[in-house]
């Protein structure tokens, strides 16, 4: 089944190539002054994440401490432009704490070796905790993914010190019916196998599409069946809370209109040890589009993250906090501004009536 014609973020994703080759240098920086003018935090230095109290008033925060990332996808053109280097520096000023990687190049100039990448990310203290792989490219099979080449996905992975290794891709290699996500988990319990081997996690990434029902049995969701037939001790997931939304609203029915409500916190806090990593990334409601969602810069748009990120970290509160929380937009108006305004937005948030 394809979906990348009507799903434009995971036709990108699909088509990227994580292969090593051209990347950024520090020589870019020099370039950075002009292009990032506007994204630069206004207190200056250290930015938002490393002074908790801030003055958003009184209350916990919901945000765990240490536990804010980006998806790099985000930064894209500026890593393309710039590199690396300077955008690694700018993260580091807007209090981020991790990063996910959506390839080790982004199309950047200058060449950079994995282990020059994993300096440069623990010189801006930036935890790599994360990259994006494609899933299958059964058309060639040189592809830079899990099924074609799977032990170079996880040897660069290695290299980069990664906790967790995942893919965007939909598990639709065999179709959208049960037994067709029956084997597709089958891989993922393969690629889980292999990547507890070495230390990592393998998880995956959902769009909206995940939560559609199987063309065979139409009463079934196709993310139930893979979370039934995946081990959860080899197979984890991070919620994109976005699409997830989106398909709350996409998906709350089924074909033959009986209602089929979800919520997506549900999935969470029902398992929260299989929610390690999540995306955060916002939308404006709107009824009229597909999506039930206009996508916008994170603090923007109508979903509750003070409420979402109060009842997991409350739910686990008890444990050790093993979740992490990315920050993404998909084609941000300004993207080191969207960095920046999501980091100061989700440090904000404050339980009780003063937060958020």
């Amino acid at each position: 089944m394809s979906r990348t014609s009507k799903d434009p973020e995971l036709a990108s994703r699909l088509s990227r190539r994580n292969v090593l080759g051209v990347a950024a240098g520090a020589t870019a920086a020099t370039l950075l002054s002009g292009a990032a003018a506007q994204a630069t935090s206004p207190q200056g230095g250290k930015a938002p994440g490393h002074g908790h109290g801030h003055g958003h008033g009184k209350g916990r925060a919901v945000l765990p401490p240490g536990r804010l990332g980006i998806q790099l996808y985000s930064l894209r053109d500026k890593v393309s432009t710039l590199g690396f280097a300077p955008v690694f520096a700018e993260l580091e000023k807007y209090g981020y704490d991790e990063i996910e990687f959506a390839g080790y190049t982004q199309g950047s100039a200058g060449a950079i070796t994995l282990a020059q990448l994993k300096r440069l990310a623990k010189d801006h203290g930036l935890n790599p905790i994360g990259s994006h792989v494609g899933y299958y490219d059964d058309n060639n099979p040189g592809a830079y993914t899990f099924a074609q080449n799977l032990t170079k996905v996880l040897d660069e992975a290695e290299a980069l010190g990664l906790k967790h290794i995942g893919t965007a891709s939909g598990p639709f290699r065999y179709g959208s019916t049960v037994d067709g996500w029956k084997r597709a988990a089958e891989d993922f319990n393969t690629y889980g196998a292999a990547a507890r081997k070495r230390g990592m996690k393998f998880y995956q990434h959902n769009h909206a599409e995940e939560f559609s029902f199987a063309t065979d049995k139409p009463k079934v969701r196709l993310y139930d069946v893979l979370l039934a037939e995946t081990d959860p001790d080899l197979v984890y997931l991070e919620m994109d809370i976005y699409w997830a939304f989106c398909a709350q609203f996409r998906f709350g029915k089924r074909a033959d209109g009986t209602p089929a409500p979800f919520n997506p916190i549900d999935y969470v806090l029902k398992q929260p040890d299989r929610y390690p990593l999540f995306h955060v990334k916002d939308g404006t409601r709107d009824d009229s589009v597909r999506d039930g969602y206009r996508m916008t810069d994170v603090g923007d748009g109508d979903i509750d993250y003070k409420n979402f990120l109060s009842r997991v970290t409350a739910r686990t509160q008890r444990g050790r906090t093993y979740h992490h929380w990315q920050t993404e937009h998909d084609n941000p108006v300004e993207s080191l501004a969207f960095a920046r305004k999501s980091s100061e937005h989700l440090h904000s948030l404050r339980e009780g009536r003063c937060g958020g």
